[in-house]
């Protein structure tokens, strides 16, 4: 029995910071070489290296520390087995300063309570996010991608294509894109005839 607090972090997205949670983790007394990240894996990914190593750092006796469950995972199924795992070993899960021993059957409804809720939260952000999209889409707020080349543009390198003279190749350098670009507008001119 080791008694040791191992610390895990998780962002989704590269634009966010995990210095936040690695404060937190440092104030609950999990050491600096002792946290694991995960940075920009959403919680649904259950191929999280930084999880990974966490799960295999952890003894018998110690804790892993998360700032929320919601860092840990975002469905019951996914807590479910990160407590298994844990009960298995022997270690206990610290939810910020609460702690809970999965094996004990009031941690873990205590936990299934808490999984239950991180997963309706997620499904409540993918609804609005759907929502949301399709409100801006009915205003025309939403177009997706605009294409590199104006309608001008791709009119005039069909034109070019179909007199045989220009390649793919030549015709990327000619209009300054890509070939893929070329082949993507092609396939536009084709589509719309």
């Amino acid at each position: 029995m080791t008694n040791t607090l191992i610390g895990y972090a998780r962002c989704s997205t590269d634009k966010q910071d995990l210095s936040a949670q690695r404060q937190i983790l440092r104030d609950l007394g999990v050491a600096e070489d002792r946290i694991y990240t995960d940075h920009g894996l959403t919680g649904t990914n259950r191929d999280r290296p930084g999880l990974d190593q966490a799960l295999a750092a952890v003894r018998q006796g110690d804790t892993l520390v998360v700032p929320k469950l919601d860092r840990l995972a975002r469905s019951v199924p996914d807590a479910r087995a990160i407590a298994d795992q844990l009960t298995a070993k022997g270690v206990k899960l610290a939810l910020g300063r609460s702690i809970h021993d999965p094996g004990d059957p009031m941690g873990k409804m205590f936990f299934n309570i808490l999984a239950t809720f991180a997963e309706f939260e997620s499904d409540l952000i993918r609804m609005r996010t759907r929502e949301g999209m399709a409100i801006a889409r009915a205003k025309g707020k939403l177009r997706g991608k605009q294409p590199k080349l104006s309608e001008k543009q791709q009119k005039e390198l069909g034109r070019m294509h179909a007199t045989g003279d220009y390649s793919i190749s030549d015709l990327a350098e000619l209009f300054s894109v890509s070939r893929p670009t070329v082949y993507r507008t092609l396939t536009r001119i084709r589509e719309k005839a």
